[in-house]
């Protein structure tokens, strides 16, 4: 197995950033699915500044829908929003470290579509 799919594996059974209530009063709270393969992804962020403060997930789905959403979260925490609404599908396989075929790589784009939309509407 590569060290990708290790750490993508780690992030499905470990998530960081998991929502657990952490936000009470979020700039935004977004829901996004994969209508092919049912996959869903909700994101709830706290924007201060221009910056990602916050920024927390739950859902259910694959391990490339939830494992990104984890390892996503962790590196854009923290981020300022120009940053993260310039990310794009080739940023998200560079953090995927692997390629993926069409349907794939929606669930490897779902929680960057939730959390780009998630900071456009605040």
């Amino acid at each position: 197995m590569s060290l990708y799919r290790e750490i993508l594996l780690d992030h499905f059974k470990n998530p960081r950033h998991q929502d657990r209530g952490q936000i009470e009063q979020p700039s935004f709270t977004i829901l996004e699915s994969n209508p092919l393969c049912g996959d869903v992804v909700q994101v709830r962020g706290l924007i201060v500044d221009g910056r990602l403060i916050q920024v927390v997930f739950s859902g259910t789905g694959c391990v490339i829908s939830q494992g990104i959403a984890s390892i996503l979260l962790e590196k854009y925490t923290g981020k300022t929003v120009s940053e993260v609404l310039a990310l794009n599908a080739e940023d998200m396989l560079n953090l995927i470290g692997m390629e993926l075929g069409p349907n794939r790589l929606k669930c490897a784009l779902l929680a960057l579509i939730a959390l780009q939309n998630g900071i456009k509407s605040c």
